[in-house]
């Protein structure tokens, strides 16, 4: 099994034209003719990653969080990047990122957080975003897209219960929040990661509560008793994508070992 085979896998669940046009998706560093020995999948990229794929005899590395989102203009030692560059290329070691394509992609990062949420009747809320792609019979297929999905809960919540299984189900240090609604929780619409743009689009919608991982200050204002905003961190919110990686790999690429980081790269602490 090559590494363009496991790039194919994933860039088939996720193509790479539902990513945003800011985004820098897809093979970041290595070479792609080069034997699979192993997957370490993770949400983000850095130096100790590359040291723990090593460990473990891993040439591949899968990441959420693109390792290289800006140009660069040079591969030096002054920053994290480039060093991370460096060490890559320096053990053998391919860099793969599927970021917005993925939140983007049915079954992608926002499912896999209705999934732990056991949320049913899942779906896209919020603008579509559709895109042609070749498949691999040769004929151009439709697939659709968008940054935001909405379900229902199993039993309606009290806001109070459901920010409780929010820090439960997330790992979160803390959930920041509006007002407390005063009726039950039932539609809750999501999106991983920075997602305020969302808020409008859940409210027209009907969503009971708004789930995401950052938001801005004034972002809060003027939804009292209208929505319950959840902000449980941007790590937290998309911590289970490397998951959705194992899933695909393992079904698509038999026999690549893959493993799941155990190094935590939240750079956020609460104390």
């Amino acid at each position: 099994m090559k590494i363009k085979e496991v790039l194919d896998a994933l860039e088939k669940f996720a193509p790479l034209p539902l990513q945003e046009g800011f985004d820098n998706a897809g093979l970041q560093v290595g070479l792609t003719e080069t034997e699979v020995s192993g997957a370490l999948l993770c949400l983000d990229v850095n130096e100790k990653i590359v040291d723990e794929a090593v460990a473990l005899g891993c040439n591949v590395i899968v990441s959420h969080h693109p390792l290289i989102f800006r140009k660069l203009a040079r591969i030096s030692d002054e920053d994290l990047v480039q060093r991370t560059v460096i060490k890559a290329i320096k053990n053998n070691v391919a860099i793969i990122s599927m970021h917005t394509n993925i939140d983007n992609a049915t079954g992608g990062v926002n499912f896999k957080m209705a999934e732990k949420m056991k949320l049913t009747d899942v779906g896209f809320f919020c603008e579509r975003k559709q895109v042609r792609v070749t498949g691999i019979d040769g004929e151009v297929h439709t697939i659709e897209g968008a940054s935001g999905v909405m379900g229902t809960l199993e039993t309606p919540m009290t806001a109070n219960d459901f920010v409780l299984m929010l820090k439960r189900t997330f790992d979160a240090g803390c959930v920041q929040c509006n007002q407390l609604l005063r009726r039950d929780i039932s539609k809750v619409a999501l999106c991983g990661g920075s997602g305020a743009f969302l808020l409008n689009d859940a409210i027209k919608a009907g969503a009971d509560a708004f789930v995401t991982g950052e938001m801005h200050y004034h972002d809060y204002f003027a939804h009292e008793q209208e929505i319950q905003i959840a902000v449980i961190g941007h790590y937290e919110s998309e911590q289970f994508t490397n998951e959705i990686f194992k899933s695909i790999i393992e079904e698509k690429c038999k026999g690549v070992k893959c493993y799941l980081t155990k190094t935590n790269t939240n750079p956020i602490i609460y104390l």
